[in-house]
């Protein structure tokens, strides 16, 4: 479903990326882990078309997608629920998962009763955002905000999701949470990217695991290769 072939990225002059591959099958999810500035975030970004790749591919459902506009790949079935969860603030917590069916929705005619089965979707699987569906998006705790960012790429429809970092900042019983989240996506047969800071616990929900290091991937495996690892074990889960 999503495939990335040697993919050289980066900001400016300084390139993170160099020679990435990796691939995503249908109905799975995959974890990206590594340390902190080893280039994961960077790889999301380059795969939804923030960042503009300078070598290599990205081929969504058989289809290279690299170089083009974001919005484009989005509306091609690729959701991005980013690190930091980038919420708009000022509007409130339907607004903005009305704006997650943006592009593939019409805008004139029938836009609210066309969105309203994946809203109501939503509010069935985070019933405190139906409870908070006025409220300004800014005024949500962490662990609301993160459901809210989800909530948001589940209103594309996508054919996969990209979830970078959904535990950051939050409290313990919040990231259990959300774990339970993530694996009701993957029962539901969601294909999932899934960069996470706890690697134990993205072990745990992933089918397949990539190690990142310096801007290329240095390990591959399932999780129980990845378990028996020394090297992995010794950096991320000792």
């Amino acid at each position: 479903m999503l495939v990335v072939k040697s993919l050289h990225a980066g900001y400016g002059l300084s390139e993170v990326l160099v020679g990435t591959s990796l691939e995503v099958k249908a109905g799975t999810v995959v974890a990206l882990i590594g340390a902190n500035g080893a280039g994961k975030t960077t790889t999301m970004r380059a795969v939804s078309g923030l960042v503009r790749p300078s070598k290599g591919e990205v081929i969504l459902d058989g289809t290279p997608v690299q170089g083009m506009e974001a919005s484009r790949i989005a509306q091609m079935g690729l959701a991005h629920s980013p690190e930091g969860r980038k919420v708009f603030g000022p509007l409130s917590v339907e607004d903005n998962l009305l704006l997650g069916a943006f592009r593939r929705l019409p805008h004139l005619v029938g836009f609210h009763s066309k969105a309203k089965p994946d809203l109501d979707r939503v509010y069935e699987m985070f019933p405190k955002l139906r409870e908070r569906r006025g409220q300004a998006a800014g005024t949500l705790s962490g662990g609301e905000q993160q459901m809210l960012a989800i909530g948001r790429a589940l209103m594309a429809r996508p054919k996969v999701m990209l979830l970078d970092e959904p535990s950051m900042g939050l409290a313990p019983v919040i990231v259990q949470e959300v774990f339970r989240t993530i694996g009701r996506l993957k029962s539901e047969g969601m294909t999932m990217l899934l960069v996470e800071q706890f690697a134990r616990a993205a072990l745990d929900v992933a089918d397949y695991a990539y190690v990142m290091e310096r801007g290329r991937i240095a390990i591959e495996g399932t999780p129980a290769d990845l378990r028996q690892n020394e090297r992995v074990v010794a950096a991320y889960l000792g």
